[in-house]
């Protein structure tokens, strides 16, 4: 079912900035060169043509792909605050990702779509712990972008502030682990939740900072005087 989707993601293909877009991921794979606001438009108007599981099989296909924009496309139709039903096919699909993941734009649009999974069944949270043990380095990142959520909070619940201290365990337990992706996004993480729970962080960051890349603890803290 996927073809004409797919035909209207190469109808637009622009091949001078594809080009560009390829040196700029540096990752090897097809791109066409579409702007983020065409897969927004496209994508949008798809998820209105389109029930939850006709979407789920979609977004398989455009993922199997493995052209950028098919990727981003797939992840956007299952971007969505409401899914009715919160079909565990979507999340099951989404999660299934990880393992290809290997650049941040596409798994960041993928951690995107699973962020509004989370947030509709938070027990998946016991899945995503699991991923960071993953010998996979992507996977582990994505257990941190996929769970930002639990930043946002300005007034957390119990069980949210349980998730949150969950998570920022999990990011403990990443500190030691240097690769540049891995910091920024313990940095990530912790920079967001500086917005909401500035004790928090402070806190996190006098018992692991010294541990941290220099780069991510001044990221971290950036938003705090």
């Amino acid at each position: 079912m996927h073809e004409p989707y797919l035909a209207t993601l190469h109808a637009l293909a622009d091949p001078e900035r594809a080009t560009g877009m390829r040196a700029y991921h540096k990752t090897d794979r097809v791109y066409l060169g579409l702007t983020n606001t065409q897969l927004n438009e496209l994508t949008k108007e798809w998820r209105g043509e389109l029930d939850v599981p006709d979407r789920v099989a979609l977004a398989d296909a455009l993922w199997r792909t493995d052209i950028f924009e098919a990727r981003l496309a797939a992840a956007k139709l299952l971007t969505q605050a409401r899914l009715r039903p919160d079909d565990q096919a979507a999340w099951q699909l989404i999660a299934s990702w990880c393992p290809d993941f290997d650049s941040w734009a596409i798994a960041d649009h993928a951690c995107m779509a699973g962020q509004k999974r989370l947030v509709a069944d938070p027990t998946r949270l016991d899945e995503v712990e699991r991923w960071t043990t993953s010998d996979h380095m992507w996977t582990r990142r994505a257990a941190l972008v996929i769970t930002l959520p639990w930043t946002k909070q300005n007034n957390p619940k119990p069980a949210e502030l349980e998730a949150r201290d969950r998570i920022l365990g999990w990011a403990a337990d990443y500190v030691t682990d240097h690769q540049w992706f891995i910091q920024k996004a313990v940095a990530w993480w912790l920079r967001d939740l500086s917005k909401h729970d500035p004790d928090r962080v402070h806190d996190f960051i006098n018992q692991h900072g010294d541990q941290m890349k220099p780069f991510a603890r001044k990221e971290a803290l950036r938003l705090l005087k």
